[in-house]
């Protein structure tokens, strides 16, 4: 029982400091706005976009250093990213504001115009990236050590969570969809799943190592949807193959005019566009209706009297913190139904000739 009490607590706080956290954001933005209006696309952005430091919350003007490594004109250059932020020009590299290269390092040129060199930074993202893999790693290894340790005695607490989610997704989900193909294709499914879980929780977490927004970048998304794509061709059977050039619908379909072997081959590409597409917008969402109800409080504060300015924070950060749990609980389904929708994609492309004749 204590432990139960315990452990929502813990929760609890998590929760208020991830509303706090937005709530700053958006009073960064308020205060250091220079007109009287506040841009709520502006704050949106800023918050949602990624960045070459790490945003200390509550104090933003400090930020933790990434690595900035860039090739321009002149060769490699490596420094810390502390020394071109607030505008300052370092080895003749600095942020732009331009706008065409705006928020990324540029090279000045001694004619004063920007060029954009090579970027291999440890941006946010990046670094979020990193993180949320070392998390994966160290949470697969400590129940490894567990059952290395303990036979196949049941673990409790946390490893017994993981076990449970673990179990599900593999003895529901992979294995009955797969049958005796799952455990060649567990690892990938397996670990596409707690990545990106690992990866939405994160960015619910506004304080360090958390905030990175990773699946509400469509360039992460994408990625797993390519190596989604990749490992459901490279596995496709020779029926997998005929089923796309010469499908078994009446000739008139197939020729003269490939109508439906072109439909299918667009379906090659639809599919992974689907992943990618679903899992960005879920998440990107999910966060800009976060901060868009903490802006609330200074759109009104700035337009009506104080009366409502002092009870709009009270429903805004309310209607705040019942949508960061309904994101928590968003951030478990949407890796579910990646991983669930990448299995029947890879399952499709395994099938075998006499499954096919069964049809």
């Amino acid at each position: 029982m204590k432990s139960k009490i315990i452990t929502a607590v813990v929760a609890l706080v998590i929760v208020l400091l991830m509303g706090l956290g937005y709530k700053s954001a958006a009073d960064h933005r308020a205060h250091s706005a220079t007109d009287a209006s506040f841009n709520v696309k502006e704050t949106i952005f800023e918050h949602l976009g990624d960045t070459y430091g790490w945003e200390v919350p509550f104090n933003h003007d400090k930020s933790i250093p990434l690595p900035v490594i860039v090739w321009g004109q002149d060769g490699l250059h490596c420094f810390m990213s502390n020394r071109i932020t607030g505008g300052e020009t370092y080895e003749g590299y600095k942020i732009s504001t331009s706008e065409e290269h705006h928020g990324k390092v540029v090279q000045v040129l001694d004619d004063g115009s920007e060029y954009r060199p090579w970027d291999f930074s440890i941006t946010k993202n990046v670094a979020g990236l990193f993180i949320a893999a070392a998390i994966v790693v160290l949470m697969m290894m400590s129940l490894k050590r567990w059952y290395s340790r303990n036979g196949m005695k049941a673990p409790r607490g946390f490893k017994g969570a993981l076990e449970l989610v673990f179990d599900f997704v593999y003895t529901d989900t992979i294995r009955p969809i797969m049958g005796k193909h799952a455990p060649k294709y567990a690892s990938y499914l397996l670990t596409a799943f707690f990545f990106i879980l690992t990866m939405n929780l994160l960015g619910l977490i506004v304080i360090f190592p958390g905030g990175a927004n990773l699946t509400g970048n469509i360039a992460v998304t994408f990625v797993l949807a390519l190596l989604t794509f990749v490992i459901t061709n490279l596995s496709g059977t020779r029926e997998y193959w005929k089923e796309i050039f010469w499908p078994d619908v009446p000739l008139m379909l197939k020729c003269p005019a490939p109508i439906m072997p072109l439909v299918e081959v667009l379906g090659l590409f639809t599919k992974p566009m689907a992943l990618m597409i679903r899992l960005f917008a879920n998440m990107m969402s999910g966060h800009m209706v976060v901060i868009v109800l903490v802006s609330l409080i200074f759109i009104f504060t700035a337009q009506f009297n104080v009366g409502v300015g002092a009870i709009t924070p009270i429903f805004s950060m309310a209607f705040s913190l019942f949508m960061l749990m309904l994101d928590i609980l968003i951030s478990f389904i949407q890796a579910y139904v990646f991983t669930l929708l990448s299995t029947i994609f890879i399952s499709m492309a395994i099938v075998e000739p006499h499954a096919h004749e069964a049809k």
